[in-house]
């Protein structure tokens, strides 16, 4: 990674990766999947001394929004998803977060549409539409620095659970298959649980 400093906070109950993307030249940052815990990410942003632009979430459910809230409102920058993902994003039966007495629901500011490339913090980011582990799942991927966010979608030697509302394995596979594993072999996996991985490996070691 050439301009592009990465720092890797592990968030919340589901012990969430919450990515803080950081342009070297600039100081500007990406927030991506704020899982919780919104003074931790805080605290580390002021020692960085970045300056946030965007929130970028890969899905809706609660263990990747909880701090999105109290985010935008700190630094005034927009919450942005995929447009298919809005409803899970609003509702808190979709979300998951009813099942955890959290009542979480978060209005996007900014949706995006699938294979859309969108300029944000001096990077060139394509957003990739990778529905299985809910139906608006998205993927970040940035052909520059040889990197992935992969969200739910795509772990280290695993893949996201199907078996929530929206999700569906047929289509997890398919996304898996035709967005991700097209990609170069070397390009880097940030997933939102667990390790990271390349490209490379999981399509010779991952058994899904």
């Amino acid at each position: 990674m050439d301009k592009l400093q990465i720092e890797t906070m592990v968030l919340g109950a589901i012990q969430t990766n919450c990515y803080l993307a950081m342009n070297k030249e600039t100081k500007e940052l990406l927030i991506v999947d704020p899982a919780d815990e919104a003074d931790r990410i805080i605290r580390r942003i002021g020692e960085l001394q970045a300056k946030p632009v965007a929130i970028l979430l890969t899905h809706g459910h609660f263990d990747h929004i909880g701090a999105a809230d109290a985010l935008r409102g700190q630094y005034g920058i927009p919450v942005c998803a995929l447009d298919e993902e809005q409803s899970v994003l609003e509702q808190t039966m979709l979300n998951l977060s009813a099942m955890q007495r959290k009542r979480l629901a978060v209005k996007a500011d900014r949706f995006f549409r699938d294979k859309e490339t969108v300029e944000l913090a001096g990077f060139s980011i394509q957003v990739l539409h990778t529905p299985g582990h809910t139906a608006g799942g998205a993927c970040y991927y940035i052909e520059s620095e040889r990197l992935l966010f992969s969200g739910d979608t795509l772990f280290c030697g695993s893949v996201g659970r199907s078996d929530f509302p929206t999700g569906s394995m047929s289509a997890l596979h398919d996304s898996i298959h035709s967005k991700l594993f097209v990609l170069p072999d070397e390009t880097l996996v940030l997933p939102g649980h667990g390790e990271s991985s390349t490209i490379g490996y999981e399509k010779q070691y991952n058994p899904y």
